[in-house]
């Protein structure tokens, strides 16, 4: 890795070649996206870049808080302890200000909530993360608790190795729960969604429970608004009424070699 002037990290051709088939190209796109770990991810989340991940997160976390944009809190975070791209990509991902936080806590419900009732699923969320945690990339844990993954795939997804792991995973997680029934909701604009939704539709078919699943414009607008939902995306958290944090109960209880970062240690608080 080597320093650009303008303050960014810019990675070298072993880790462009692999960012290159992560952010869909002809390869990554025609031979399924890389889940697995990045070839730098050992130096980059190891203990000691971890605790500067957690003391920038902290900084971000204060910045929003006190109304900086997201862009200009994670650019003076990462400009001042020097992060590479794919560590403020980590803090992106998970970054929220206290007032977020304790709001989505407070609307988190635990997988017991869906016994006899529906969940809303947000598909591809869900079913990447699975991955992701499956063939040992890596996950990053935000102040509310939830997984995010590094991949960036939801432009050029296509079904891998793990998909059919994720979805018994998904299916003994929802059967556990109780759910009377899972809507899988699904961006149509995202190639290979119909061949997913006939995954899901296959592998979950003998589920005790009613199995659907969608393709549609904006899972984002449906999911806002409602109660029972399973995802992790930021936005949707803000906007339903009521969340499960199933990919984190799913990777602690069936994944226990998942590995995750913790951007706010165990017991911590987030920000000031």
């Amino acid at each position: 890795m080597t320093a650009a002037g303008d303050g960014l990290w810019r990675p070298d051709n072993v880790t462009a070649c692999w960012c290159a088939a992560e952010a869909g190209d002809v390869a990554g796109e025609h031979s399924g996206a890389p889940r697995g770990g990045h070839p730098d991810d050992a130096r980059l989340f190891g203990p000691d870049a971890v605790r500067t991940l957690r003391v920038a997160f902290e900084e971000v976390t204060w910045l929003l808080g006190r109304g900086y944009p997201l862009r200009t809190a994670i650019r003076t975070a990462g400009d001042h302890h020097q992060l590479a791209t794919r560590q403020r990509l980590a803090l992106q991902r998970a970054a929220c200000s206290d007032a977020q936080r304790a709001s989505r806590l407070a609307r988190c419900a635990p997988s017991s909530s869906l016994q006899g009732a529906e969940a809303n699923i947000d598909g591809f969320n869900l079913i990447i993360t699975l991955e992701v945690a499956l063939a040992g990339g890596l996950l990053v844990r935000g102040p509310e608790r939830a997984l995010r993954d590094l991949a960036g795939l939801r432009g050029s997804y296509a079904p891998i190795a793990e998909t059919d792991a994720a979805l018994d995973r998904i299916g003994d997680a929802l059967s556990g729960a109780g759910a009377a029934r899972a809507r899988f909701l699904l961006d149509a604009a995202i190639p290979s969604s119909g061949r997913l939704r006939a995954r899901i539709l296959e592998r979950l078919g003998g589920a005790p429970l009613s199995i659907e699943a969608t393709l549609v414009p904006d899972p984002d607008r449906l999911l806002a608004g409602a109660a029972g939902v399973i995802s992790s995306d930021s936005v949707v958290l803000d906007r339903c009424v009521r969340w499960v944090n199933l990919a984190d109960e799913i990777v602690g209880a069936r994944v226990p070699a998942a590995r995750v970062v913790e951007l706010v240690p165990r017991g911590g608080d987030a920000g000031a």
